[in-house]
């Protein structure tokens, strides 16, 4: 019977500690969706040293629409006079015939008309981590001390807490929408979005959850 009553609570316990780990994770997704959505639906651009423009897809060369979204964000903020420098960033893998997002948004950026020397192009990264890490040593080097970052709105917010931890000081600045967003893709963007910072925040390897959005 002894035996019977502490199997009980031990199951009570159980249910128990599962239960504050649901709510626990619950609170989190929550009060995290609410922070993404804040971000995602606020232009905080002001004058800054540079602007940054987070790579996404390119295709054979050419930006892919997202890409061509953020970049001409970029042209806009530039010719408002919101900085005097643009980055662009972004590698290129193995299936992309040599060609890199960071270029593929110079050349774009220099088509648009602005100056080579106003315009920095980072090629090596895979995703968002890597991006941030080379942004913050081009800050370092050019002696940046602001920077407004472009991307997809629900992008931003993984983005700004990135570069605040790398000594970055950087003002969130969404790239206008593209069509037609269904709320199945509004809600992958979130979910992808929720799950990568956790993630980032437990110091767990799962590459897979860390790349670009919105390719």
């Amino acid at each position: 019977m002894a035996r019977g009553s502490r199997s009980r609570r031990g199951r009570r316990w159980v249910w128990r500690a599962l239960a504050v780990f649901f709510l626990a994770a619950a609170a989190w997704v929550g009060w995290l969706y609410l922070q993404i959505k804040a971000v995602a639906e606020q232009d905080d651009a002001r004058p800054a040293d540079a602007i940054a423009v987070f790579g996404a897809a390119e295709y054979l060369g050419h930006p892919s629409p997202v890409l061509h979204a953020r970049l001409d964000h970029a042209v806009e903020l530039y010719q408002e006079k919101m900085a005097p420098l643009v980055i662009t960033l972004g590698g290129g893998g193995a299936g992309d015939g040599g060609n890199t997002e960071g270029a593929v948004g110079r050349n774009y950026l220099l088509a648009q008309g602005i100056p080579y020397d106003h315009i920095v192009a980072e090629t090596r990264s895979i995703d968002t981590e890597e991006q941030v890490r080379n942004l913050a040593e081009i800050a370092r080097a050019n002696k940046l001390h602001s920077i407004v970052v472009v991307s997809d709105g629900t992008h931003l917010f993984r983005i700004a807490q990135e570069c605040r931890a790398s000594g970055l000081t950087v003002y969130t600045s969404p790239r206008p929408p593209l069509g037609h967003v269904d709320q199945w893709d509004r809600a992958m963007r979130y979910l992808h979005e929720i799950l990568s910072y956790t993630v980032l925040k437990l110091h767990l390897n799962l590459r897979w959850l860390h790349g670009k959005v919105g390719l």
